[in-house]
This record gives C-alpha cells, sequence and structure tokens, in this order.
C-alpha cells in the first residue's frame, strides 16, 4: 500500500501495486513463450520478447486499473486485449497499432469481494470466479449480457467541461423534457472511479458508461472493454463512430468513450450529430 514517490508515462502518481503487479504480468506473459509484443500501461515503449521465447500473440495490458483506489478498499483490476501478430518473423509497433476490431480476445480481472474475470473471444461474454480453495477460477457468469437498469456513470465534477452534446444527454436523464406533465423517473448515478468496477456493473445490471474527455486509454482500456460490450449486446462508441474501428496513432492515444446498453449509446450519438450538423 502507498505510493512509490514516481510517475508513469500518463504523468500519473505510481502506487507501489502498480510496479508489483507490472513486473508480475511482464514476466509471466514473457515466460508463457506465447508472446511477441507487450504494451503496458506503466510502460514508456512497447516490449518485444526475446527470439527464444517469441509467440505469436500481442498482449496490451492495464496491469492494475484504479490503482489510486487502492487505500480506500474499492475494487480494482487488470484489463488486457490481445493480437495476433502479422509477422511472426519481425514483430513490430505495427502489431498492436491497429483497430480494435482485429483483437482476438479481451477481457478483465476484477479484485475486490471476490476476483472475478471476465472475458471474450469474439463470440459471447463469459464469468468467473476464484475459488480460493482449489486455486482455480470456475464459470459463474455465463453468456453474459448487459441488462436494462437506468443507471448512468460520469464524473459528474468534471461537467463544466462537457461539450453540448453531452451535457444534453445527461440532463434528458435527470429532468423531464419541456412541457411534460407525466410522471418522470430519472436515472440513477452510480460512479465508482475504477473503470473495471464501473464497466463491470454496466455488464450486470446495464445503462450506461461515459468518459468524454480523452482521459482513457485506446489500445488497453477502451479497447478491450468496447470488445466485451459489444460481445456482451451492447454498444461502444466514440461519440461520433464504433469505437473498435478507430485505429490509435500511438501506443498511449487516449479516446473519449461511451458504452453500454445500445439504446442509450444510440441517444449519445443522435447528441453529437444535433450538435455537428448546428455548426
Amino acid at each position: 500500500i502507498g505510493v512509490t514517490g514516481g510517475t508513469n508515462v500518463q504523468q500519473e502518481n505510481v502506487q507501489k501495486l502498480d510496479v508489483l503487479s507490472n513486473e508480475i504480468m511482464i514476466n509471466m506473459l514473457k515466460g508463457s513463450g506465447k508472446t511477441a509484443v507487450l504494451v503496458s500501461e506503466e510502460n514508456d515503449e512497447a516490449i518485444f520478447v526475446e527470439d527464444e521465447r517469441c509467440g505469436n500473440y500481442c498482449v496490451v495490458f492495464d496491469p492494475l486499473d484504479g490503482s489510486s483506489n487502492i487505500d480506500c478498499g474499492v475494487s480494482i483490476g487488470t484489463i488486457f486485449g490481445i493480437y495476433h501478430v502479422k509477422n511472426v518473423t519481425h514483430p513490430s509497433l505495427a502489431d498492436v497499432l491497429r483497430p480494435g476490431n482485429e483483437m482476438v480476445a479481451a477481457g478483465y480481472c476484477m479484485y475486490g469481494s471476490s476476483t472475478v474475470l471476465v472475458m471474450t473471444t469474439g463470440q459471447g461474454v463469459n464469468g468467473y470466479t476464484l475459488d480460493p480453495n482449489i486455486g482455480e477460477f470456475l464459470l459463474t457468469h455465463p453468456k453474459m449480457r448487459l441488462g436494462k437498469k437506468k443507471v448512468y456513470s460520469v464524473n459528474e465534477g468534471n461537467a463544466h467541461a462537457f461539450d453540448a452534446a453531452v451535457t444534453g444527454y445527461i440532463n434528458s436523464l435527470k429532468y423531464p423534457p419541456e412541457g411534460f406533465t407525466g410522471k418522470f423517473t430519472p436515472y440513477s448515478l452510480r460512479y465508482v472511479g475504477s473503470m473495471v468496477a464501473d464497466v463491470h456493473r454496466t455488464i450486470l445490471y446495464g445503462g450506461v458508461f461515459m468518459y468524454p474527455n480523452g482521459k482513457l486509454r485506446v489500445l488497453y482500456e477502451c479497447f478491450p472493454m468496447s470488445m466485451l460490450v459489444e460481445n456482451a449486446g451492447g454498444k461502444s462508441s466514440t461519440g461520433r463512430g464504433r469505437m473498435l474501428d478507430a485505429t490509435p496513432s500511438s501506443i498511449h492515444a487516449r479516446s473519449g468513450i461511451f458504452l453500454g446498453t445500445t439504446e442509450e449509446v444510440d441517444a449519445i450519438e443522435e447528441q453529437y450529430r444535433q450538435l455537428d450538423a448546428a455548426k
């Protein structure tokens, strides 16, 4: 517990568990003999695995998402995405600077009241819970699909920086339309501040998760979570297009993201179409 006193490539305070989890991920992935390129949130540059241990896959990951919440006991987790290497004999950055729709697998592991692994290989989403008595992950959430609850998840402390599309959409969830006379039930706001926890809740219960201002990293946060949500029957967008169709310009490129039930993300995209049409 506690910070190291340093910052990472994102200029975020590095927790001691950030360093430990990153070292474990890199060592295990290198030692597997299955990976060729590794991209971690904690490393400035991509890691290329030595020839004798080089495999066929690229793994992009956030070793400990939500680590600023460690000291207060909030659920945190590991996010990962996997690509096939295009040229096994000459792996390069081009193998990871690709659209998210080319990922072959994605998932996250959440550490909280239980340890839960949620993953997809492009054919549905399954959730597994660690049984500490036998040291194995057991299938506890087969064929996960987004719920239907009316919940939105966003850091409204940043509302002063939201554009008109996001502000308009959020207001439609909280306030009845002008002239409305019937019973209006506003959406509930739920925001943890740990992407793994917020997206896990969104997949289980439904609603929408939003991070509008381009802070989240495309490769190892936006893409994996988007692949999961889409395979659970939902939708993920930049606001103006499908998140998984974007191509990152660098390994630490950032983007805004909106993901959740299809009807909610459609409503956000409609707000952006109206905003763009008015320009």
